[in-house]
């Protein structure tokens, strides 16, 4: 059976392979088939754990902060090596191994209790799109957020090419995650909205990413103002996903149940 306890034995045999791909993209002037193999053979490893962990708890994963770095985790391998191969930016499965790996480590140094449990507000047919296509946003705004950042430290067109696509992806996967969440909460507690703290960061993220978008279509803003707005943005995302939970606020809050 696999349990929390095994994580380990999936996670860093992931980060390895992740890592050993990252090297051969780096060093290939062409898009590795060796980068690719070893860095679909690490989300082949996780998605093994997940799956295991999924039928011993007898309910999805995406309960605890843990549970959705894990999902973090995973997508950020998938996300990375998706604007590999569409871009072939050498160095982004660099990135994407490194921020996936910091996620999946802090859920190696702190490990959480899992029970079988979900709270009746969970046991709705909306929780598992809802979670899981929230944290593929976040994967795929992440190598936004990546793309931003080189950006920043030496400006190419391509860049903001591909951070074009990437946010179009994200807050279009973002916009869905809102949705499901708005009918979920409209089963669940008898209205749409709420302006929980969560939701409100979740607007903040939204309004910033559209920000870009419509400021992209205009092509009236410089690229560092453009690469200053995805960073925001997605530090306002950080914010939305776990920041909230340490705010005096949130002891209010209906999506508290996260917090644990």
């Amino acid at each position: 059976m696999i349990t929390w306890d095994n994580f380990y034995l999936f996670a860093l045999p992931t980060i390895v392979l992740w890592g050993a791909g990252a090297v051969f993209a780096l060093f290939s002037k062409e898009r590795s088939r060796w980068a690719i193999g070893l860095t679909l053979s690490g989300i082949l490893v996780f998605a093994a754990f997940i799956t295991g962990f999924w039928l011993s708890l007898q309910r999805p994963p995406l309960r605890t902060m843990g549970e959705t770095r894990l999902w973090y985790s995973f997508f950020m391998g998938i996300s990375g090596l998706l604007t590999y191969l569409r871009w072939k930016y050498p160095w982004i499965l660099s990135f994407s191994t490194v921020v996936g790996a910091v996620f999946a480590i802090i859920n190696i140094l702190k490990p959480e209790i899992h029970d079988q449990s979900l709270m009746p507000a969970l046991q709705s047919p909306w929780f598992v799109p809802h979670v899981t296509v929230y944290m593929f946003s976040y994967s795929v705004l992440g190598c936004a957020f990546i793309l931003a950042c080189m950006g920043l430290y030496k400006h190419r067109e391509n860049y903001l090419e591909a951070a074009d696509k990437l946010v179009y992806a994200g807050l279009a996967f973002l916009t869905v995650g809102m949705l499901t969440g708005a009918i979920w909460a409209k089963a669940a507690w008898g209205h749409y909205w709420s302006w929980d703290p969560k939701e409100t960061w979740a607007a903040v993220t939204w309004t910033g990413y559209l920000l870009y978008v419509h400021l992209r279509l205009f092509r009236r803003n410089t690229p560092r103002t453009l690469y200053w707005i995805l960073i925001v943005s997605f530090l306002s995302l950080q914010m939305c996903w776990y920041g909230v939970n340490y705010l005096p606020a949130a002891q209010q809050s209906v999506h508290l149940y996260n917090r644990s």
